[in-house]
């Protein structure tokens, strides 16, 4: 099994101080083997702080990061699952469904983990998973008014993916579970949420 943080959209110092202390607390190093950034770090010190939470990051371009190192889209095996990974600024209209599977069958990934709109999402569309993780940060944004700020742990088992919603809900962090399996020739798929 395979620990894999999915988080983005932080807008360290632009628009938020730092991460929630409550969250800070639960990324621990030695913990996550894979750290997947869907972009807006914004600058080196956030990205930096990843990197001292696990050494294996992965992070596509943000429409404000001030780096410009990373790629637009890219795509990383972990277990049996072909997971894809885009910020989402450039996919329009943002957040759309129809938008964001062309890019998955573009991708041919399994899961596709984007972000942008501020919005934590997972759900399952034409045999694959979307994960928006939304702005761990809270982060305001015009796409979505008063952001939850949110965060995923996927843990992957060969071609499973249990995935662990963290969202500060007034002070508290709430944890959601939603399980994908990756269909098998002539099966079926599943994700549910528990």
């Amino acid at each position: 099994m395979v620990l894999v943080l999915c988080i983005g959209d932080l807008h360290l110092p632009h628009r938020a101080a730092d991460l929630p202390t409550k969250f800070k607390s639960l990324l621990v190093p030695g913990k996550i083997s894979h750290i997947l950034c869907p972009g807006n770090l914004c600058t080196e010190t956030a990205y930096d702080y990843l990197r001292s939470v696990c050494s294996d990051v992965t992070v596509t371009q943000g429409d404000f990061d001030e780096s410009t190192k990373w790629p637009d889209t890219q795509v990383v095996l972990i277990g049996d699952l072909r997971v894809g990974l885009c910020h989402g600024h450039q996919v329009v209209p943002w957040g759309d469904r129809e938008a964001l599977a062309i890019l998955q069958r573009k991708l041919d990934c399994d899961i596709l983990v984007t972000g942008h709109t501020h919005r934590f999402e997972a759900y399952r569309h034409e045999d694959r998973m979307v994960i928006s993780t939304g702005s761990a940060t809270g982060a305001y944004s015009a796409v979505t008014e008063n952001p939850t700020p949110s965060f995923a742990l996927m843990d992957v088992d060969g071609g499973k993916a249990t995935v662990y919603v963290y969202e500060l809900v007034e002070g508290q962090v709430k944890v959601d579970k939603l399980e994908f399996t990756k269909p098998q020739r002539g099966g079926g798929v599943g994700l549910r949420q528990l």
